[in-house]
């Protein structure tokens, strides 16, 4: 029992603070505001040939080249209207800069530590395995993104 408690501090440890919203179809994400390097509308892709699915093409931002991830298509979700442009969240992973593909750009909040909680079981496997937990917020519920494990595209190929 108290490994369990000192994994849950840990894990609260991780997870708190502020996050910089999105959204992809109706699902609430979040991600640790010093992670993101900036947000912007659609850019201009050049596409991969051979690339997996998920990744939507290559940006050139000020110089750096930066990939591009569809949110919808890494979490297994129904492609945008055809009249709905994608905005680029780009945040900056272990292995430099990415571009996250979402719906639309949310606010940046403050989280309380004690709304916190494990993934739920129920939800999509897709999302489950990209997310750390979860903040219960008074009108949603607010998904933190594991951003080394969303640009990971070894994680989910097999499900």
């Amino acid at each position: 029992m108290a490994t369990d408690t000192a994994t849950l501090k840990s894990e609260l440890a991780q997870t708190s603070g502020q996050f910089s919203t999105f959204f992809v179809a109706d699902l609430f994400f979040g991600v640790d505001v010093l992670r993101v390097q900036e947000v912007l509308r659609f850019q201009q892709m050049t596409r991969v040939p051979q690339a997996p699915e998920v990744i939507e093409g290559l940006i050139n931002l000020r110089g750096q080249i930066v990939t591009a991830i569809d949110m919808r298509r890494r979490l297994r979700l129904p492609p945008r209207a055809g009249n709905q442009t994608p905005m680029n969240m780009v945040v900056r992973t272990e292995d430099g800069a990415v571009s996250l593909l979402v719906d639309e750009i949310g606010d940046v909040l403050d989280v309380d530590a004690a709304t916190y909680e494990r993934p739920p079981e129920n939800l999509d496997p897709a999302a489950r395995e990209l997310i750390r937990g979860v903040y219960k917020l008074k009108d949603r519920l607010l998904l933190v993104l594991d951003a080394e494990r969303t640009v990971d595209l070894a994680v989910g190929r097999a499900a």
